[in-house]
């Protein structure tokens, strides 16, 4: 079974006012959906944002299964990995490994039966491509779920 992951917390398309607010991410959790976060570590405190930090979160919040950090700074990343947070760390990269030992694969690229694709509207994968990863990141859970029949 694919894994559908929410892209910060998004279910039905884009929603910047909810995207990694914690609150929302909860209701999305709840929901029983996992979900990848933007994470900052900021003078020890962390905080979820893309673009900078934007909402505090304590520790115990991302020590969840089901959270998929990305590292949006290398403190973010060691602290992380020191509380052994699901977390990765990628810009640009073709790919990048979780610590979970699963390959975030960029849009476009070569896929494995161990990637975890970021799936944008205009994806390049056909359907055969989709149903042959480890997961789907994605901002239409909807509408990825009409497209693989699941």
């Amino acid at each position: 079974m694919i894994k559908i992951i929410s892209h910060r917390g998004n279910i039905n398309g884009k929603d910047k006012n909810n995207e990694n607010n914690p609150t929302h991410i909860k209701k999305v959790l709840k929901m029983g959906y996992d979900i990848e976060i933007d994470v900052w570590k900021i003078k020890d405190k962390f905080y979820l944002g893309h673009d900078a930090p934007q909402y505090f979160v304590e520790i115990n919040f991302l020590k969840n299964d089901k959270l998929w950090c990305h590292a949006k700074n290398v403190e973010a990343l060691e602290g992380m990995l020191k509380n052994e947070i699901n977390c990765f760390w990628h810009q640009e990269d073709d790919y990048t490994i979780t610590s979970g030992g699963l390959i975030w694969t960029y849009p476009g690229k070569i896929l494995t039966e161990k990637s975890i694709i970021v799936l944008k509207e205009d994806n390049e994968y056909g359907l055969q491509d989709l149903k042959n990863v480890y997961g789907i990141c994605t901002d239409n859970i909807y509408k990825l779920k009409n497209k693989l029949g699941i």
